[in-house]
């Protein structure tokens, strides 16, 4: 029989407040944190701003030491880890370390330290570069990092699935502990890709929005007018746990993971299948993960990138899979609200599906004004709804045509 698994805590970092409560309102506020940029100078950009977080102070959670040794997305997944710890109350000192682990995401790892280091070795030489580049650009770095500082022996693993990769780290978690191969597990993903180098490649791509005098507007699922996904970066982190474990230490549970289901397109390195197959496919194996039918699916945080392509894909997909249910199912993208944070943004949005069973409230999808004729579902329009949810699914599709899904309860 498999073991059930619960949220016990979490934490983000966001351009919409690395504080979970006053991520949460904002939110619900229908709030933007995409801004112009202000790290380096993007004039002679073709886009010019993103969700580039503005007020962190990592020494919070993070000694100076420490913090001279973590890349920029490295210092977001432990700030958030520290945030989920703490929410948690777990003591990950007492008990047996072999059965704590950690699984974390990122897109594209240490891109800060990979620029940073280049010019170091073509303006300085060789031995200029640092003895640190290594350890702090490598995509596993967060989970080496969390495990190191927390002393987590058990599982330790990194995902690099584009923007999938976040819920497949939360996903493998999950079956970690389903398979009675650890207890508690630290997951979820982050992204620090808003640089020079990050930047140009995504604008270069045509994949973003090029929205410059506009830059809160941008980011707008499911609307006609879309042109483009909004770059961004951060963090979400969870801790996971046994059922009974949790509730032998008495810690508060915040929501239930039920299922978990992962595919591939096997169609394009960038662009989704046009049919939405493989994001279906996903969403069908969570449901059947989970033990649910589509009927009983109250909410679905959607991928929603803002591209014309994804967002009318996964449109397709939810029809394909909800069939006579898709009308009724409310379906919302905070990405138009975060933009997209690439390989962390299955994280956060695993965090907002906590907070939305927590809550009893739905995000809303902002900038939704002129609704595109092939996307016709409920998409929450600009306003935050409260409705009774039970049920909730967060799906996440990256680059190489990686899908996966999951699936969260209200706890009991």
């Amino acid at each position: 029989m498999k073991r059930r698994v619960v949220v016990t805590g979490v934490g983000v970092v966001t351009a919409l407040g690395c504080d979970t409560g006053e991520f949460w309102d904002n939110l619900c506020a229908g709030k933007s944190g995409v801004t112009l940029l202000e790290r380096f100078d993007p004039a002679d950009f073709k886009v010019r701003f993103g969700g580039e977080i503005k007020d962190f102070s990592p020494e919070e959670c993070i000694s100076a030491k420490e913090l001279k040794r973590l890349d920029r997305f490295c210092q977001f997944a432990m700030f958030a880890a520290a945030k989920a710890i703490a929410q948690s109350g777990i003591d990950l000192q007492a008990g047996d370390p072999y059965r704590h682990g950690v699984v974390t995401g990122s897109g594209i790892g240490g891109l800060h330290e990979i620029e940073e280091q280049h010019c170091a070795l073509f303006d300085r030489g060789p031995n200029r570069v640092s003895p640190f580049m290594i350890p702090k650009l490598m995509v596993n770095a967060a989970s080496g990092n969390i495990s190191v500082h927390w002393g987590l022996k058990g599982p330790n693993t990194a995902v690099a699935t584009a923007c999938a990769s976040a819920s497949n780290a939360i996903g493998d978690a999950f079956d970690l502990i389903r398979a009675n191969r650890a207890d508690v597990m630290i997951s979820g993903g982050s992204e620090a890709a808003i640089t020079p180098m990050g930047l140009s490649g995504f604008a270069r791509m045509s994949a973003l929005s090029t929205r410059n005098d506009a830059p809160h507007r941008a980011s707008r699922p499911f609307d006609r007018d879309r042109d483009g996904f909004v770059m961004s970066e951060g963090a979400g982190m969870v801790v996971l746990e046994e059922y009974e474990h949790a509730r032998r230490r008495g810690a508060a549970i915040l929501a239930e993971v039920v299922g978990y289901g992962l595919s591939a397109d096997g169609n394009h390195m960038t662009a989704p299948d046009p049919e939405g197959r493989g994001a279906a496919r996903a969403m069908q194996f969570a449901l059947q993960d989970a033990g649910l039918n589509p009927g009983q699916i109250d909410y679905i945080n959607a991928h929603g990138t803002s591209t014309p392509l994804g967002d009318k894909a996964e449109t397709v997909a939810i029809k394909t899979v909800f069939n006579g249910e898709s009308r009724r199912v409310a379906v919302s993208s905070t990405k138009s609200q975060l933009g997209h944070l690439l390989g962390a943004s299955g994280g956060v949005e695993f965090v907002v599906s906590v907070l939305a069973l927590q809550g009893q409230v739905m995000p809303p999808t902002i900038n939704l004004e002129n609704p595109d004729p092939d996307c016709d579902l409920d998409y929450v329009p600009n306003e935050a709804r409260g409705k009774p949810l039970t049920n909730v699914m967060s799906n996440s599709f990256g680059f190489g045509g990686h899908n996966a899904c999951l699936v969260l309860s209200r706890s009991a």
